[in-house]
């Protein structure tokens, strides 16, 4: 029989805080982390916003070595990760260290760092490159620096989907454990995008909102969205089997229930326009869990015209006439598009509200679209009984996953 699978500790650096708790007080209040680009000069740049972490200092989490010679994403990962690990009171021994893996995963890797040696590459020749360019660019650094900050010694990689990384990461790792393959895994995702070509890029795909004003940009479901706002920042959890979590006397916080994934087969950027797709993996995920209804969806909702409407009749596929009575919300209107990340945070966002009863607002949704006709909790937090949450997550190249969160008896925050 399949094991069930428990989180005992997450940890987040967001554009809303550097902490879960930072980042969670700031979603229910509806702060908007969004603002003007201050990692680089923008002079020549049509966008001039982003979603950055602030007040963020890698060698709070790492010796300064480590931090000068780790890319900007691994720094975040890393943090996140050994706030996980804390909250899980989770300790690394001899006995267990081969029981642990780490799945954390990244949609664009050490970017900055590739950029910027890519740069020197063209200014002053080969042999100006960098011997650390490799392993700062590569996606699997995030889990190798935690495998070798934390002493972990099971199973560790990455894995890349684009914007569904994150929740791919996690749904992966609950795979793993649900089957007996593991024990614990620290799984989750991260990013850092907030760079001259990470923007240009996404600038010249034209998926990025035109809108000046940072806190009114990233809109989803409003009729005037033009655009997603990129983020950056990390999120992990800490999974474990149920028997692995009991036996050491953790405190688990809600159960991973159920997981589904779908790739569209359609278009390298833009979201099959039926939903037919996403509506899958939603279905996936509700039969994973042996469940047929939600309580609370916490979108993929990314302010661009194509993925809130294809989202909202995946959902209606997905439920039916049900699909009216479930509260949904955007988290992305606040702290932006943390790509790889975005999926680990809004799962991670899924288990706060389950354990808090509240339920986070999409901010900015001031002129509904008449299609997106769903229940989206307009600008203002909404309290509410929460058993089961499903987070949904959509990228480039078609993939389609969903998380289901459920709520653990007794479990506490």
């Amino acid at each position: 029989m399949p094991s069930r699978v428990v989180i005992t500790g997450y940890g987040a650096v967001t554009p809303l805080g550097c902490s879960v708790d930072a980042t969670w007080k700031n979603l229910v209040s509806g702060v908007c982390g969004i603002g003007y680009i201050t990692l680089f000069d923008t002079a020549d740049f049509a966008i001039k916003i982003a979603a950055e972490v602030k007040d963020f200092n890698p060698a709070d989490f790492m010796d300064p070595v480590t931090a000068r010679y780790s890319d900007r994403y691994t720094q975040l990962a890393l943090a996140a990760a050994l706030q996980a690990i804390e909250k899980a009171g989770l300790k690394i021994t001899d006995s267990n260290k081969y029981d642990i893996g780490i799945l954390v995963g990244s949609g664009v890797g050490g970017i900055s760092t590739l950029s910027q040696q890519v740069n020197i590459l063209s200014s002053k020749g080969p042999k100006r490159v960098s011997p650390f360019m490799v392993p700062m660019m590569i996606a699997d650094s995030a889990p190798a620096q935690i495998s070798i900050k934390t002493g972990i010694m099971g199973p560790n990689f990455s894995v890349a989907s684009s914007c569904s990384t994150g929740a791919d990461a996690i749904g992966l790792a609950f795979r793993l454990i649900r089957h007996g393959e593991i024990g614990a895994m620290i799984a989750g995702g991260a990013d850092a995008a907030v760079t001259p070509i990470g923007i240009a890029g996404f600038t010249q795909a034209g998926a990025l909102s035109k809108n000046p004003d940072p806190q009114k940009a990233c809109r989803p479901f409003d009729k005037n969205r033009d655009g997603f706002i990129t983020g950056e920042g990390a999120a992990i959890l800490v999974l474990e089997n149920l028997d692995h979590a009991l036996a050491r006397g953790a405190n688990i916080l809600a159960e991973i229930a159920g997981y589904g994934s779908t790739s569209d087969a359609y278009h390298i950027t833009k979201p099959l326009e039926t939903g037919d797709g996403a509506a899958k993996a939603m279905e996936l995920a509700l039969a994973c869990a042996g469940i047929n209804s939600i309580d609370y969806i916490n979108a993929h909702g990314t302010s661009t015209p194509f993925n809130d409407l294809s989202e909202t009749k995946a959902i209606k596929k997905a439920f039916g006439d049900a699909a009216h009575k479930i509260p949904v919300s955007s988290t992305k209107s606040m702290h932006g598009h943390m790509l790889g990340a975005a999926g680990a945070i809004e799962t991670l966002i899924c288990c706060k509200a389950i354990q808090e009863g509240i339920m986070p607002p999409t901010i900015n949704l001031d002129t509904p679209d008449p299609e997106c006709d769903l229940d989206y909790i307009p600008n203002k937090a909404r309290n509410g009984d929460i058993c089961t949450a499903m987070s949904n997550s959509f990228g480039f190249g078609g993939h389609n996953s969903a998380v289901i969160v459920r709520r653990y008896p007794g479990s506490k925050g």
